[in-house]
């Protein structure tokens, strides 16, 4: 396993010295990661993260109990209603968002699991997937877009995966988590396209972060080399790097955690 880097206080380098930011899906995995090492940049002013209960989520309170920059907030993906509610939130202490990063996603859960082959597929599965890792982020780009409407550096990023690429398929299955990969690299490209018009200091990006030792992940690590198995603390640093990084070269790309470019 790759040595897990220490956080970069200068991770956001390239943005603003008050930047805001926020995290959705932040209670665990990934997202927590990218709380913890957020915190550690000096030009971070103030932090939201979202996950659906933040109250049960000891991680988070207990950041916030030691950071007056961090504020978790209740965040229900599945419901825009709930989404809307925190894009009011976050816009009443300010006008303007500089980093989002969609982390949450959903690969399996009790019977929900990754399928193998056609037979089991089922429409809960697919609909369930959808829910979280297409639809989700679309929404909260929707309801998060009049944050970005300004002339500072920002960005808005999300999670996707190398799965959900068409042209890299080779092995097929998890029709599910592919296909709502896929739909959410559509939809990210797309709303790059708009921020181009109507956000155009915002670099849109769909970002894969490698295969990363968290719970999504946790059943089908044993078929991964150890040398490709990262540390959440390894990925987010690289994460960052990317995104500080990121340019209007970049802006609707398609990028891994070391910074190759993926087909789509």
């Amino acid at each position: 396993m790759r040595p897990a880097p220490a956080a970069d206080p200068a991770a956001l380098a390239s943005f603003p010295s008050a930047a805001r930011v926020l995290v959705q899906g932040a209670s665990r995995g990934i997202g927590l990661e990218f709380v913890r090492q957020l915190l550690a940049c000096t030009n971070v002013a103030e932090l939201f993260a979202t996950c659906r209960d933040p109250g049960s989520a000891d991680d988070l309170r207990q950041l916030a109990d030691a950071d007056a920059r961090f504020h978790p907030v209740a965040l229900d993906l599945t419901n825009e209603a709930s989404i809307a509610r925190v894009a009011r939130e976050v816009s009443s202490g300010g006008p303007r968002l500089h980093l989002l990063v969609n982390c949450a996603g959903l690969l399996h859960d009790g019977d929900l699991q990754p399928e193998k082959r056609l037979a089991d597929v089922t429409p809960d599965a697919l609909r369930r997937s959808f829910e979280v890792n297409a639809s989700g982020p679309l929404l909260v780009a929707k309801h998060f877009q009049p944050l970005f409407r300004h002339r500072e550096r920002a960005v808005f990023a999300s999670l996707s995966a190398r799965v959900g690429s068409i042209g890299d398929n080779r092995l097929g299955g998890w029709y599910a988590y592919r296909g709502a990969k896929a739909a959410q690299n559509m939809f990210t490209r797309t709303v790059a396209i708009e921020f181009a018009r109507t956000a155009r200091s915002t670099v849109v990006l769909a970002l894969h972060p490698g295969t990363t030792d968290t719970g999504l992940s946790k059943p089908f690590q044993a078929n991964v080399d150890p040398e490709w198995l990262f540390p959440p603390a390894y990925t987010v640093h690289a994460l960052l790097k990317v995104i500080d990084s990121a340019g209007p070269d970049e802006h609707g790309a398609f990028l891994a955690f070391d910074g190759e470019r993926l087909p789509w």
